[in-house]
């Protein structure tokens, strides 16, 4: 026969002890339990959610409202995740989709540029125009500091264009891999080291004047 753990099993100072792998086990199944967990994923990624949604839309006025959807969103189809292990890049998947969905929604005057669009000009080879670069550049371990530099690059990277916006975020921010990009933009892999390669050169060249000043 099986025993109900008692209530104290599901405390708030017991669920910061567990990881993410056994937070979504929990949250996944029906007890007392579910909810102390949803509420320890939503205390730890609420502020993850908001900062990519800040990156990716900066100037949106509502991105506390967004926030709160997607952690709903999670909430609502966490049961739907058949691997626990992949629940990073399964809460990425919403708020690209949320992301995605609200500029559906938002009428927009500039012309928006495809993932897969080549960004080779008239006289570059059309074959290399997506170009599989290697990521053998040196990597912007700026984006890690803190302090003033660190609202510098906030700054620089909402300056970019959308499409080397997301990337970025995704990837440095995120810290998901090239295959998880390629998956959550519908992109293909050569596209997605092609503009992150593009989105890297462009935020250092807007940041060395004020890393030389």
């Amino acid at each position: 026969m099986s025993v109900t753990p008692p209530s104290s099993a599901y405390t708030r100072d017991r669920m910061t002890t567990l990881d993410v792998e056994a937070l979504v086990t929990l949250a996944q199944q029906r007890g007392a339990g579910r909810m102390a967990a949803l509420e320890e994923l939503v205390r730890r990624y609420q502020k993850t959610v908001y900062a990519a949604l800040y990156h990716l839309a900066p100037q949106r006025a509502d991105l506390a409202d967004l926030t709160q959807d997607a952690l709903l969103r999670m909430c609502r189809s966490i049961h739907t995740l058949r691997s626990p292990k992949t629940f990073k890049f399964w809460l990425n998947r919403i708020i690209t989709n949320i992301f995605y969905d609200e500029l559906r929604k938002k009428p927009r005057s500039l012309q928006t540029v495809s993932m897969d669009a080549p960004w080779a000009s008239d006289e570059e080879d059309a074959a290399s125009a997506t170009r599989d670069i290697a990521d053998t550049a040196q990597q912007p371990d700026f984006l890690a500091l803190g302090g003033e530099l660190d609202e510098q690059i906030r700054h620089a990277i909402t300056t970019l264009p959308e499409h080397f916006r997301t990337i970025v975020v995704l990837r440095e921010i995120q810290g998901l891999s090239y295959e998880e990009i390629a998956s959550l933009t519908g992109s293909n892999l050569g596209t997605v080291k092609s503009r992150l390669a593009r989105a890297r050169q462009k935020l250092q060249e807007a940041l060395e004047p004020y890393i030389r000043g």
